[in-house]
């Protein structure tokens, strides 16, 4: 399978009839989630206490700009195997970043934050790389 001729993750013999080709990473939709997730997490943690801009704030932002980066990383780099390879990393910081959340959802200062936007992004997010990963290493 050509990854210019991919929509998405599908091949092209699934591709409805009018389907365009994909043109580069930022037509991926999970390109433009993650996007949106690292928005939602500059947002969420811009209500953390400076004394945590060193902390799990430096790192949560981190993780959620590594997850498109290597996305579009790997969808430029033009073999399968390294693309699955690039998903499976902004996976890995997807691992991370829900981890960092489920511990900031457990100290005291953020008792009143709002984590709803980024819980489902991440979730969506999360679901669609696993999904890639799995039909790009069929």
């Amino acid at each position: 399978m050509n990854m210019s001729d991919e929509k998405l993750n599908i091949s092209p013999k699934k591709l409805p009839p009018t389907s365009y080709k994909l043109v580069t990473y930022k037509d991926l939709i999970v390109w433009q989630k993650s996007v949106e997730l690292v928005v939602a997490v500059y947002n969420l943690t811009e209500q953390f206490p400076k004394s945590e801009i060193y902390g799990l704030t430096s790192q949560m932002r981190r993780c959620a700009v590594s997850i498109p980066s290597n996305i579009a990383e790997g969808r430029r780099r033009g073999t399968k195997k390294d693309y699955c390879q690039f998903l499976t990393v902004a996976y890995g910081s997807g691992a991370e970043l829900e981890t960092q959340i489920e511990i900031t959802k457990r100290l005291s200062f953020s008792e009143n934050l709002d984590y709803k936007k980024a819980d489902s992004l991440l979730n969506e997010v999360m679901r669609m790389l696993n999904k890639m990963i799995g039909e790009l290493r069929l």
